[in-house]
């Protein structure tokens, strides 16, 4: 098995990809890193969750270095309405941390499951990836996992997983919880049509 090193924002979005690394001849070990998550307690809770599932999986967890205050400077300026700068700069700040993470251990490749989400901006994520990877010596490790999403959920809620409902930060959380008020509107008007 080749080592590799997966970034991973939360247990549900690492399931897919740890099964198709595996079955391609990869051996990852997980890295967390990832300070963009709010509040506290939902960093906590699936920080939590990752912990459980690697311990109960056999699988390698490097919990990394999470600068916070780079977060709020870097990243929060740029605010909820260019989502896509937003989201490219949080991916930056993350991913720089596991690519640092991954020379400083010795790893020669890196992915992440920040794109396993069809909510995320896939190929910015990979931009990002790439850049980062190269300039610290690694093979990023690209793959499309988003087909795979449907059977993430399904088997986070088989495994009892915790599942949240935003990526992560304070901007993500009102974006979601805007976007579900709008379905449940949309779902409401339907109903008495």
């Amino acid at each position: 098995m080749t080592p590799l090193l997966l970034h991973a924002c939360c247990a549900p979005c690492s399931l897919e990809p740890v099964r198709h690394l595996r079955e391609e001849g990869f051996e990852p070990t997980i890295c967390w890193t990832n300070p963009n998550i709010q509040p506290t307690d939902e960093h906590q809770r699936r920080l939590a969750e990752l912990r459980r599932w690697c311990r109960e999986t056999g699988i390698e967890l490097i919990e990394a270095a999470e600068d916070y205050a780079a977060w709020e400077r870097c990243v929060a300026p740029i605010g909820a309405r260019r989502r896509e700068q937003r989201c490219r700069a949080c991916y930056a700040l993350r991913l720089a941390e596991a690519c640092r993470v991954a020379e400083r251990e010795g790893f020669e490749r890196i992915a992440t499951t920040l794109a396993v989400s069809p909510y995320q901006w896939f190929e910015t994520c990979n931009a990002v990836l790439e850049k980062l990877a190269g300039a610290h010596g690694l093979t990023p490790v690209i793959r499309d996992w988003r087909p795979w999403y449907p059977e993430a959920t399904r088997r986070s809620r088989e495994l009892g997983m915790y599942r949240q409902n935003y990526c992560g930060c304070r901007f993500s959380a009102a974006e979601a919880a805007l976007d579900r008020a709008r379905l449940r509107d949309e779902r409401k008007a339907a109903h008495h049509s």
